[in-house]
């Protein structure tokens, strides 16, 4: 039996998309001609294709969820989706998966949405190229961009997400693949996991929301080629690691973050190639964190380098760049032949006292840190980096 295509305009024999959609049968694509189509809670129980022609609008008129795809191996390609209804209840989604496999979303234009695009225990789709656009005020009455529950071998690729809560959130899923992605503007996180392991987020940009990304109680998630800029605030961060193992950090950009990395209860993770450039603190240790590694990253006139609230280390420092290193290089091969300690004792000291940051750039700070460089008392004795570069790292971007 040859599939079929059912147009659906205003002026055509069908004139709602659901009614396109009853029509039709599995491998038919349904196509939308461009106009503004007033529905709720669209019903895709079968695998079709339904396909907008020069974005169409749906308007949900603030009523209740948009689009619910309940068949596997669905598509659904081009529409402007907008005014989405805002619930206390329930999660009503512009676009929403349940239970179902092979779905493809794309060339979406998401706005006024409680939720964008929410994947509910849904596997081996793709959410591609899509525009997602919040009006998020307040964190109590706004949803997130895109978000994973219980889902496994998904790829979230391209997709711009804005004002909202959580750019992309994942909770519970594991095996993602969350590449070429921007995050801005957003209330709390531009990414945000919990509870999901063996997944890779890379060439993503966050910048500017309540904090870049939030990676919690998850382990083997490899996190490379990402920029991480301007997330500023009493308690922003480029990235957070909470309780996170066997994990590698790698070939990212932090900048212009009130702290890079904030991490807590971590262990066995490489940081190499980053490079950190004026942070308030690049990289802030928290505690309990153990055998990880710090290799060939720039640190770049971070306000600190290291914070460390605690004086047992086994971590390891090697081989990277440190703008604020004043020693020498007598044999000239390139490595400081003095040791660097990258935590100063102000810096112990504003974890302590926190007001005290008022007297970061007085000499009297310089006195204090020059003396607990010479005999270390509060500052870890062995946290150090024995082979400090002399120049700055070049890291491929490609």
């Amino acid at each position: 039996m040859w599939a079929k295509t059912i147009n659906v305009c205003n002026s055509c024999t069908v004139k709602t998309i659901q009614e396109g959609i009853n029509q039709a049968v599995a491998g038919d694509t349904v196509l939308v001609k461009k106009g503004i189509y007033k529905e709720i809670n669209i019903i895709i129980d079968k695998s079709i294709v339904l396909l907008g022609e020069n974005l169409p609008t749906i308007d949900g008129e603030e009523k209740g969820e948009v689009i619910k795809i309940v068949s596997d191996n669905v598509t659904v390609d081009g529409f402007k989706i907008i005014n989405v209804g805002t619930s206390y209840t329930e999660d009503y989604s512009a676009v929403r998966v349940i239970k179902k496999n092979g779905f493809l979303i794309q060339n979406l234009e998401l706005e006024n949405l409680f939720f964008g695009i929410y994947l509910e225990k849904s596997n081996f789709g793709k959410v591609l190229n899509n525009k997602i656009k919040g009006d998020a005020v307040d964190e109590y009455n706004s949803g997130n961009g895109i978000q994973l529950w219980y889902c496994k071998n998904v790829e979230v690729r391209a997709n711009t997400v804005e004002n909202v809560r959580d750019g992309i959130y994942l909770e519970f899923s594991d095996n993602i693949v969350i590449s070429h992605n921007l995050s801005k503007n957003n209330l709390r996180y531009g990414l945000h996991f919990m509870f999901s392991n063996n997944d890779i987020y890379e060439y993503n940009t966050f910048e500017n929301n309540g904090a870049g990304v939030a990676v919690m109680f998850s382990k083997f998630v490899a996190m490379n080629h990402n920029v991480f800029k301007k997330n500023w605030g009493t308690a922003a961060f480029g990235l957070l690691l909470k309780e996170i193992n066997d994990s590698k950090i790698t070939h990212n950009v932090f900048e212009e973050n009130t702290i890079g990395i904030n991490v807590e209860g971590s262990n066995r993770i490489e940081y190499t190639n980053n490079d950190f450039i004026r942070n308030g603190w690049a990289v802030k240790v928290r505690g309990a964190c153990y055998t990880n590694v710090f290799e060939t990253n720039n640190f770049l006139y971070n306000s600190f380098d290291i914070s460390y609230n605690s004086r047992l280390n086994d971590n390891k420092f090697n081989n990277n760049f440190w703008s604020n290193y004043t020693g020498y290089d007598l044999d000239k091969n390139g490595i400081g032949d003095v040791p660097y300690r990258p935590v100063k004792l102000f810096s112990y000291i504003v974890n302590r006292t926190p007001e005290a940051i008022v007297l970061l750039r007085s000499l009297f700070i310089d006195l204090i840190d020059f003396s607990e460089k010479v005999s270390p008392v509060f500052t870890p004795d062995n946290l150090v980096d024995n082979h400090p570069k002399m120049k700055i790292i070049n890291h491929d971007r490609s």
